[in-house]
């Protein structure tokens, strides 16, 4: 063990399913992942970095749904989308808009609440405050 692995909170386990597949296994939970087509895979399951980009979107909705059940306020009618712009450069994310969408009725003293709460996600801070990251290979 490497000593600078102070504690061990959540470990996901990968593995390889053929062609250009890639599973893991998050808390007994198998999250399937390939490569589109035109990529050299079999375009069965979203890409690692579609789930990544999904992980943003999915952890503001989850933060609005608490605030919601908090309050008592449906959340049914609420959509959320995600708009990407990419780097003409780099080819990376360059921006990423989230648009909340509520219906007519919603109370408007919550509107910006909502806002508010969204950009408490926990995958939107690691992006600002990323981790770091250690990568190490080992036999056996």
């Amino acid at each position: 063990m490497h000593s600078y692995i102070k504690s061990i909170f959540m470990k996901i386990e990968v593995s390889f399913e053929g062609n250009k597949k890639v599973s893991a296994n998050v808390n007994g939970h198998i999250i399937k992942t390939d490569q589109p087509i035109a990529g050299g895979g079999d375009g069965t399951a979203p890409t690692p970095f579609d789930l990544f980009l999904a992980s943003i979107a999915t952890c503001a909705g989850i933060y609005i749904k608490g605030f919601c059940d908090q309050r008592g306020l449906p959340s049914e009618n609420i959509k959320i989308t995600q708009d990407i712009e990419f780097s003409k450069e780099t080819n990376l994310v360059s921006l990423i808009k989230i648009e909340i969408k509520v219906p007519a009725d919603f109370p408007e003293k919550y509107v910006d609440a909502l806002v508010n709460v969204a950009s408490l996600c926990k995958v939107k801070q690691h992006l600002i405050k990323p981790p770091t990251f250690n990568l190490f290979a080992t036999r056996g």
